[in-house]
């Protein structure tokens, strides 16, 4: 009985991968003739999508976001500053981005990753445009009308760097956001949408003789203090209207969703589309490429961002019921 050709196996391996490295294009388009992707994955499929809340202790709210190898890792930290004259009853959001080089080894110890400021532009753009739009109420950021406020401080790190940049480190700044115990949900008769009570925990202050905000601590809590507390207790930010995203890859005439690191290397065509928990369009993003997106492409992208969006709510609301029970 003759014993199986390891060798000849072995050597096959090696031609594939051998390819593979010489001829990235064609070893990718010889897999989308037949509707799949190297990974498995069917054209229209994102990779396994995990979230999980209260990553960061010290934080005000946190979440670490994995779509496949892709880790974000979003923090809040909260601080009083005065508010602008043209919004004195308003709080503010800042929000940052970074890419250390341990993300990717395209990324070199003290030079900035060129997608860094890219991603925290769009960021903000999608974040200050939901802000606007309804998904943070910045009057439940006041102190006191003209003198103080919180200024939220998001910051998203990049921890691997495997494609679809965009879409975790949005989800991990929602998870953020969202990162409250318990979870309550409101009903407004007004327009019938879902808002979520969320425990980004805003601590308790009070005002001091010398007009100044004074944060009070977790042991200071329990105990009876000179000065009245500004704000009665640790409120918690209202979110609706929050928006998830999906990144697909336009080549040819074939639409990949969730692209990895490698793909977006090859296939250089990218569309981000940006939707609320509504449906509604937030934005669409195309930064170039040499495939044209036509009509017929946008829709399919939309169609396909409609049910990720669907997938990233059912990953969001799970998560949340997970610490409930906990």
């Amino acid at each position: 009985m003759g014993m199986p050709d390891a060798s000849g196996d072995l050597s096959s391996e090696m031609e594939v991968d051998a390819f593979r490295r010489l001829f990235p294009l064609r070893y990718f388009e010889r897999h989308l003739s037949e509707s799949i992707r190297p990974d498995a994955r069917p054209l229209g499929r994102a990779r396994d999508t995990t979230l999980a809340l209260g990553a960061v202790a010290s934080a005000h709210g946190s979440a670490l976001a994995k779509i496949g190898s892709t880790t974000m890792l979003a923090a809040i930290k909260m601080e009083v500053m005065t508010p602008s004259t043209e919004s004195p009853e308003e709080g503010s959001i800042a929000i940052d981005f970074h890419m250390p080089p341990i993300c990717s080894p395209i990324v070199r110890p003290g030079r900035p990753a060129e997608a860094a400021p890219v991603i925290s532009k769009q960021l903000s753009d999608t974040i200050s445009r939901q802000v606007n739009s309804g998904m943070i109420n910045l009057k439940e950021l006041s102190l006191v009308s003209g003198k103080a406020a919180w200024m939220a401080y998001l910051d998203i790190y990049c921890l691997d760097a495997d494609g679809a940049l965009f879409d975790a480190a949005l989800l991990s700044a929602v998870g953020a956001f969202s990162h409250f115990i318990p979870a309550i949900v409101i009903i407004t008769k007004a327009k019938q949408q879902r808002s979520l009570i969320c425990a980004v925990q805003i601590p308790i202050v009070s005002l001091n003789d010398d007009g100044k905000i004074v944060l009070i601590s977790e042991e200071d809590d329990g105990t009876k203090l000179e000065e009245e507390p500004v704000n009665k207790e640790k409120r918690k930010l209202t979110l609706s209207s929050i928006p998830f995203s999906l990144t697909c890859i336009l080549h040819k005439n074939y639409i990949l969703a969730d692209p990895t690191a490698e793909e977006e290397s090859i296939m250089e065509t990218l569309v981000t589309v940006v939707l609320d928990s509504s449906s509604r369009l937030v934005s669409f993003y195309k930064p170039g490429g040499p495939v044209l997106a036509q009509t017929s492409a946008v829709q399919d992208c939309v169609a396909l961002t409609r049910q990720r969006v669907k997938e990233l709510q059912d990953i969001l609301n799970e998560t949340i019921s997970g610490m409930e029970i906990d």
